[in-house]
């Protein structure tokens, strides 16, 4: 089923964890969206689902470590983008870190640099993921199939004091 472009406004916009049954669900949004799906699994991670009256619009995962989180497989179908969607499954992912107790989110992300600027990512070595993340089911791969070395790494540092600015305030 495709969705019609219409503005989100005007559509039941829903954002829900998914659970290991929607795993061919979210092999196929990613396989739609142009990204590699050969080390998604929903063992020591966990994804959401959007889903756009009813239709599967987007997903996102987070695989946990000691402390720190890694977000991945961030995908929005083209005929949704632009309206925020993206935006609230990120949220989703740093509140979901916050609530863990991690210090620091990382990912990967060669071509959307400037939209994870936004959220306060700033750029690392792959190194400082692989260091920070060992054993995640992605950082695994890039180590296995020698991909990591050419990648570009992001970090946020989370704020888990009260007060602190929240993920993606603070007009960053």
């Amino acid at each position: 089923m495709t969705l019609t472009p219409v503005p989100l406004s005007a559509m039941h916009v829903k954002l829900r964890q998914a659970a290991p049954a929607d795993f061919p669900l979210i092999l196929d949004l990613l396989a739609r969206c142009g990204l590699h799906t050969g080390s998604v699994t929903p063992q020591g991670s966990t994804y959401w689902l959007a889903e756009l009256d009813g239709v599967p619009g987007g997903c996102i995962g987070l695989e946990h470590g000691e402390g720190a989180s890694l977000i991945r497989s961030a995908a929005v179908v083209p005929e949704a983008r632009g309206q925020g969607l993206g935006r609230a499954l990120v949220f989703s992912a740093l509140t979901q870190a916050t609530l863990r107790g991690d210090r620091t989110v990382y990912l990967f992300s060669q071509e959307a640099g400037n939209y994870w600027r936004r959220f306060g990512f700033v750029p690392v070595s792959a190194g400082e993921i692989a260091a920070a993340l060992p054993g995640t089911p992605q950082v695994e791969s890039g180590l296995l199939k020698g991909w990591i070395a050419g990648e570009q790494a992001w970090r946020r540092d989370m704020y888990t004091q009260a007060g602190a600015v929240p993920p993606g305030g603070g007009g960053r």
